[in-house]
């Protein structure tokens, strides 16, 4: 009973009945508290109930270009490697827009991949192929103990800020808030504009749900196969690769060699012909001055990866 307690305790609040992050389980995968994520999954097989419109397609394609902009931009660059400056009211915004993305709060997010660059495919590194297989790398490490729990040690920076602890604690509230904005955003529609073709339900379901399952697996697919898949510009001392596929539909991510070689810059595709539309957006939001002091590529690192 106790055990069944604390998984359903951590559906609504990610910091109850948190033990010490030393010792916990890094294998054991704790189903109960994993249930929404599963359902999630299975919930993309309403689609045979409500149908498709152009605008609930339109919507899920646009759901998933901002959120994973929010996730790479900010959830990776900001508040992994801080690439960047911005005010801290523009941070707790893409911090709200990336919490929206199902993908746990920022301070979990950063706290993990700090976690993963320090052992970046050796021993504790939570989501290496090489040492528990590409499915437990792509999404198994975060459905146990040890992937719930955040090492606020990692994150020490942040922690400082009440606003993004409130959206680690309680990741749950933005993804339910969008949801529930898309139901009456699709109903209000099937009312006023019926040629549409689309419902409340019709929204949910491609606006929140198919767009949040493939968000996930595409930003998973760098974990997995952009440890695996690709090739090696730099001797990095792990298993990181580029891929040019992983690099368009993470907008810029599948250059992850280059990022473990130098971690440090707000640009993954060093290179012009290394399409990174992530930096693309970055450059954007820095000329209208929301963001600044975007971080570069060293010249000694860029013509070492020419030789």
């Amino acid at each position: 009973m106790r055990t069944l307690t604390k998984s359903l305790s951590r559906w609504f609040d990610t910091r109850a009945a948190q033990p010490p992050v030393e010792g916990l389980d890094r294998h054991r995968v704790d189903w109960l508290r994993c249930a929404p994520f599963l359902a999630l999954h299975l919930a993309c097989f309403a689609v045979i109930f409500v149908g498709w419109s152009w605008i609930a397609v339109a919507v899920a394609a646009g759901l998933y270009l901002v959120r994973m902009f929010a996730i790479t931009a900010f959830y990776h660059r900001y508040f992994s490697h801080r690439t960047f400056r911005t005010s801290r009211t523009f941070q707790f915004l893409m911090a709200v827009v990336g919490s929206a993305a199902a993908q746990r709060g920022p301070l979990w997010w950063a706290a993990h991949h700090r976690h993963h660059h320090n052992h970046s495919d050796e021993e504790p590194d939570h989501h290496s192929p090489g040492l528990r297989g590409l499915i437990f790398s792509h999404m198994g490490w975060f459905m146990t103990d040890a992937g719930f729990a955040t090492d606020d040690r990692y994150v020490r920076d942040w922690m400082k800020f009440p606003e993004l602890r409130f959206l680690d604690r309680f990741d749950w509230l933005v993804p339910l808030a969008l949801g529930g904005a898309l139901f009456v955003i699709g109903h209000a529609l099937s009312v006023v504009a019926p040629g549409l073709g689309t419902s409340g339900w019709q929204m949910v379901v491609w606006g929140f749900v198919i767009s949040t399952v493939v968000l996930y697996h595409a930003t998973y697919t760098i974990n997995s196969l952009a440890h695996s898949w690709g090739s090696r510009r730099f001797q990095t001392g792990d298993d990181s690769r580029n891929n040019f596929l992983l690099a368009l539909v993470t907008l810029g991510e599948g250059w992850h060699n280059n990022h473990h070689h130098w971690p440090a810059s707000a640009r993954q595709g060093f290179y012009w012909w290394e399409v990174d539309i992530t930096y693309y957006g970055l450059r954007v939001l820095a000329w209208t001055r929301v963001i600044r002091d975007l971080r570069p590529v060293p010249q000694r690192v860029l013509e070492a990866g020419r030789s």
